[in-house]
């Protein structure tokens, strides 16, 4: 917590100004955790604040109630400037019971504040996750600012004229401390209001009950002692451009990015996809968009979802299939067979910990060496990967070029930090969209020695090297297609060892041909080479905490450049000369160094990982450590 500017007070309690704050929520996974969070988070966008959030949770759909593994958080960083994580460390975490503070407090700097649900403190509930003695009282949470509060107890009389049992009153005590934190920091009420009013639509009487949990905490922190100072975090009016903004997820975006890609491409979306954490939401997402031509198909297993968006794509379609790691490996011949086929489609990985099933809700970047080789046979494919939540609306139509212009299946991989995380995003216009319209076959396009007018489905753009794409139906352009190596030009099954190594190496230059924009260095210190002699090089959710890291560096008079990479295959054309200008390079990945041994091969420059696989994201101060070691190691 930054430093505090008294202001006039409210209501005989004090206000002090803080720049930004830290947030975490934490408790069962039944505790609404992530619902209170969510909606903490809409109010804060509301009011213009920068943000980024971090959702975590177990893979159970309900974990063993009071245990560790069973402990779910939201965190939730906002701040009246411009920020990019959700932050190394809460300033508040808001516990729900024992399991919830022994999980999360190492985690707290001292002098946090903590707000504990003293009902669940039972010595039961205690001894279940190894509290020999009551932390609330034998002094070991002496380092914090500890606020003591019955929430269940408060919750349950709040809602008694409503006819509840205890149990069921209860489980309102969520909207009890976030009607208590919105209190505490200024945030707004009537989108919380109509946000409940919507969900429990039908249960009226939940609605209210819920309301009204929500309403006594706000009052609870208006009128209790031991709440003697709120807070306030002005907009942050100078981190955004003019626009019109609102809060998404990675998902969220994603989904959005791919309707925008069908509209600007004027092609039908078909998306083929069976249910994986953490890719689902945006099958979610994109079932609810029939009105944009959006067709959704949950196949029974990972290979007919890919079939079928494959077998969309030869019909004339956008097709898409999402998944998560386990996922890619069940699809990969389909992906091979698309690679020969050569027809668009996008393959989203939203990556998360393996292997094998792994960890489901946590995120990692393990995939990326998967997606290059992950086939059999010499099968390219080209990977795109955002940097951000918002980034992955982007991503979405840059893959999506990708796959159009070229007749190849792509990679977009994003991860499990970027799918559940938020931050503000602007509603880009729809003419500062891309153009990716694309022209069918509509006739014969060679001539045989004979005269005869002929459709050859392999004959290639000079350009791209991207065939064309007859649809089916349009007479006189039947062509047969399949895994077994075609024939150069004609298509025609061929055994022939000279047109294999041709088109083994035309599909390889055609991915390796793949437009990307160069690399862009952020060096304030001078050109490449000529200031900063320590390169920090990242790729995909990296981004937030590498940008962090440095503008620390930065602050305490370190030199260090920076540059981040979205397209992986191809590498930016200018990538090994930038490498090659700087003494270290430094690139951070939460996988054991996957990128790192690709560019040590391609450009024999001696890169140094900083790896982490613990299924959270990098914190700032981790990589500050690591980039000022890299820095004092070259002087």
């Amino acid at each position: 917590m930054t430093t505090e500017v008294d202001q006039a007070s409210r209501d005989n309690k004090s206000v002090k100004r803080l720049d930004r704050v830290i947030i975490r929520f934490a408790g069962d996974s039944g505790d609404g955790m992530q619902l209170t969070g969510d909606r903490f988070t809409s109010e804060t966008a509301s009011l213009g604040n920068d943000l980024s959030t971090l959702p975590n949770f177990p893979a159970e759909i309900r974990a063993p109630a009071g245990t560790l593994p069973g402990v779910s958080s939201f965190q939730v960083h906002f701040a009246d400037h411009d920020i990019l994580t959700p932050g190394d460390a809460p300033n508040v975490l808001v516990a729900m019971n024992p399991a919830a503070l022994k999980a999360n407090v190492p985690d707290l700097p001292r002098g946090a504040e903590i707000i504990v649900n003293t009902d669940e403190f039972t010595s039961r509930a205690m001894a279940k996750v190894g509290y020999a003695a009551d932390p609330l009282t034998d002094g070991s949470l002496d380092g914090f600012r500890v606020h003591r509060v019955p929430l269940t107890t408060l919750t349950v009389e709040a809602l008694k004229s409503y006819g509840l049992s205890r149990k069921d009153a209860g489980r309102s005590k969520n909207m009890f401390a976030l009607g208590l934190l919105s209190w505490m920091y200024h945030r707004p009420t009537e989108g919380t209001e109509t946000f409940l009013r919507s969900k429990f639509a039908k249960r009226p009487e939940l609605a209210e009950a819920n309301i009204a949990a929500f309403r006594a905490g706000w009052n609870f922190g208006e009128t209790t002692e031991d709440f003697a100072v709120s807070y306030e975090v002005a907009p942050a009016t100078s981190a955004f451009p003019a626009g019109t903004y609102r809060n998404i997820s990675g998902n969220l975006a994603l989904a959005y990015g791919l309707v925008a890609a069908s509209v600007r491409s004027e092609l039908p979306l078909f998306l083929g996809s069976y249910p994986i954490t953490p890719a689902s939401d945006v099958l979610h997402e994109l079932s609810k968009h029939k009105n944009f031509g959006v067709r959704t198909f949950q196949a029974e297993d990972e290979i007919a979802g890919i079939g079928a968006a494959l077998g969309a794509a030869f019909g004339g379609s956008l097709g898409i299939t999402t998944t998560s790691g386990p996922g890619v490996a069940l699809k990969s011949e389909a992906i091979g067979l698309a690679v020969s086929l050569e027809l668009p489609l996008l393959i989203v990985d939203i990556q998360r910990g393996g292997p094998s099933t792994g960890l489901p809700t946590k995120t990692e970047q393990a995939d990326l060496l998967q997606a290059m080789y992950g086939r059999n046979g010499e099968a390219p494919v080209p990977i795109v990967a955002p940097a951000t939540p918002a980034d992955c609306f982007t991503a979405a139509l840059d893959a999506t070029r990708i796959a159009l212009t070229y007749r190849t299946p792509v990679f977009l991989l994003s991860d499990g930090y970027l799918a559940n995380g938020s931050e503000p995003w602007r509603i880009p216009e729809v003419d500062e969209l891309p153009d990716l319209r694309v022209q069918f076959a509509t006739g014969p396009n060679h001539q045989l020695a004979d005269g005869t007018e002929v459709f050859w489905p392999y004959l290639r753009d000079p350009q791209t090297l991207a065939r064309p794409w007859a649809v089916p139906g349009t007479p006189g352009l039947e062509h047969r297609i399949g895994g077994i190596e075609k024939q150069d030009g004609s298509g025609n099954i061929s055994y022939d060892p000279a047109n294999h190594d041709h088109m083994v190496r035309t599909r390889q230059a055609k991915v390796d041909g793949v437009e990307v924009p160069d690399v862009v260095v952020d060096d304030p210190s001078g050109p490449p080479g000529q200031g900063a002699k320590v390169l920090v090089l990242g790729w995909g959710s990296t981004y937030g905490p590498i940008t962090a890291a440095v503008r620390r560096i930065r602050r305490a008079g370190g030199q260090v450049a920076q540059t981040h990479l979205r397209h992986l295959n191809p590498l930016p054309s200018n990538l090994g000369e930038v490498l090659g200008a700087y003494d270290r390079v430094v690139l951070p990945e939460m996988n054991l160094g996957q990128l790192a041994t690709l560019l040590r091969a391609r450009y024999l420059v001696d890169v140094r990982s900083v790896t982490q696989v613990t299924g959270l994201p990098f914190k700032a101060e981790q990589l500050q450590s690591a980039l000022k070691e890299a820095i004092d190691s070259v002087h």
